[in-house]
């Protein structure tokens, strides 16, 4: 029995060279290729679609302007992974998807809302005042545009608004 390894012989492909012109591909695998990109770069967010979930469960009462808020420990009884909620909502906090704030109540609790709803309550109280004809409305257009727009933390100091 001989132990003799057989020799290796080049392999009958070739490389391509570099100033070769790349085989045209078919309009079937540009959109596979296209396809499987997009499922790649596109990922659920778990905290994100529980947001959206708990936000349409929010009461709607007549005569009351609370905007839909979720508490950052219904989230944490919602999902499993902490870290991961925290993750996700540091990130949706940074893309101004949502705002946070924190809450009064001695719990160690995180208020969660929309940046969209948060707006718009903001619009809801510029129009009551309007009709009262209150004229010191330039205020709310200049928090809009300088600090919920640049301020994502969950407060906001005095010398930061000065």
């Amino acid at each position: 029995m001989s132990n003799k390894i057989p020799e290796s012989e080049p392999s009958p492909s070739r490389k391509r060279a570099r100033n070769e012109e790349p085989e045209p591909q078919s309009e079937n695998d540009v959109v596979n290729s296209h396809s499987l990109s997009l499922e790649e770069n596109f990922a659920f967010s778990d905290t994100l679609m529980a947001l959206r979930m708990m936000r349409a469960q929010f009461p709607h009462i007549q005569k009351v302007s609370v905007p839909p808020f979720v508490l950052q420990s219904q989230l944490y009884s919602s999902i499993k992974n902490r870290t991961e909620v925290d993750r996700e909502i540091e990130s949706l906090k940074r893309e101004k998807v949502v705002r946070i704030f924190k809450l009064n109540t001695g719990q160690d609790d995180h208020a969660i809302m929309f940046t969209d709803d948060y707006i718009s309550q903001i619009e809801r109280v510029v129009k009551r005042m309007e009709e009262n004809s209150k004229n010191d409305l330039e205020v709310f257009e200049w928090f809009k545009t300088h600090v919920v727009q640049s301020k994502l933390d969950p407060s906001i100091g005095h010398q930061e608004l000065v």
